[in-house]
């Protein structure tokens, strides 16, 4: 593991638990903890979170959580992931394996395995999913491991790249791409975190099949991109907007805060600040409009 993979857990980590200390699981929530979608253990774990008191079918969101390639898992999403459920929505928060212990493309494979989960018809009864309205988020590395799933989804000759094969109807009607990677850029020839992340340690060729930007066509689902004042990945969420309308996808670009308030990096997925609330409805009705 190189000393930036390393510092990333460290700092990360620091940051979340000051985020979410003293957080619960808000009384009108309904949750089923620690399902295995897949065969790699704790790895392969995800939630399901449902209103309480609600039968029935319920859209769903399934939410790929960020952390630079490297971090991360569902109990530092679980929070945000439990806000969305009340706007209506099931949500599965899922857990996936992490670089450097597994290398490109494992997140991407156990991202197809989540929808292939969700689809299956035992699991779809059990948990009230209406899997006809399946909707998806990401943010920061997650929003690049989304994009890449939905370029799997609708780029057949990607998956043979990749020998992976999407689940037919697992397609999301629409996505939320929040502070998002969509073009990986290597600085000077080199990166220690795609060094960690890629079996070649990050070559120009790599850097381009993992490119969101390099795979995107008309069929790219429908798109809610969002970012902030503060995150550095601002210009890249704007690009990428412009190049989807220019494949005709319907996409929006979403900007939130200014010089004056700075918000930052993932600022939504802090369920204190009254700007992420407002942040995360705008996103759950941009998917109710594909309900319709």
């Amino acid at each position: 593991m190189s000393f930036t993979s390393w510092a990333i857990r460290r700092s990360f980590k620091k940051n979340d638990d000051k985020r979410d200390a003293g957080l619960k699981t808000p009384e009108n929530v309904e949750r089923f903890n620690d399902l295995s979608y897949g065969r790699y253990g704790k790895w392969n774990k995800l939630d399901v979170y449902r209103p309480k008191g609600v039968t029935g079918k319920l859209p769903v969101i399934v939410s790929v959580h960020g952390g630079g390639w490297v971090y991360g898992d569902k109990e530092r999403y679980q929070y945000y992931c439990m806000s969305l459920v009340e706007h209506g929505f099931a949500v599965v928060n899922f857990t996936y394996r992490l670089a450097p212990e597994f290398k490109y493309p494992a997140p991407v494979e156990d991202t197809v395995n989540v929808f292939k989960w969700i689809l299956d018809r035992e699991n779809a009864e059990k948990y009230g999913f209406d899997v006809d309205h399946i909707f998806a988020v990401g943010d920061s590395a997650g929003g690049h491991l989304l994009g890449l799933y939905c370029c799997l989804c609708t780029d057949e000759g990607y998956g043979k790249t990749l020998d992976i094969k999407a689940p037919e109807g697992g397609c999301p009607k629409a996505v939320g791409l929040n502070c998002g990677v969509y073009r990986i850029e290597l600085k000077n020839g080199r990166d220690k975190l795609m060094a960690d992340f890629l079996p070649k340690k990050g070559t120009e060729e790599e850097c381009r099949l993992i490119s969101v930007t390099e795979h995107v066509n008309k069929d790219f689902p429908p798109a809610f991109v969002m970012t902030a004042e503060g995150d550095f990945l601002a210009k890249q969420a704007k690009e990428f907007v412009k190049l989807l309308q220019d494949k005709n996808v319907k996409a929006e670009y979403h900007y939130y805060g200014d010089k004056d308030h700075v918000l930052g990096h993932v600022f939504h997925c802090n369920m204190r600040l009254t700007e992420a609330k407002i942040c995360n409805k705008d996103e759950c009705d941009f998917f109710k409009g594909f309900l319709r």
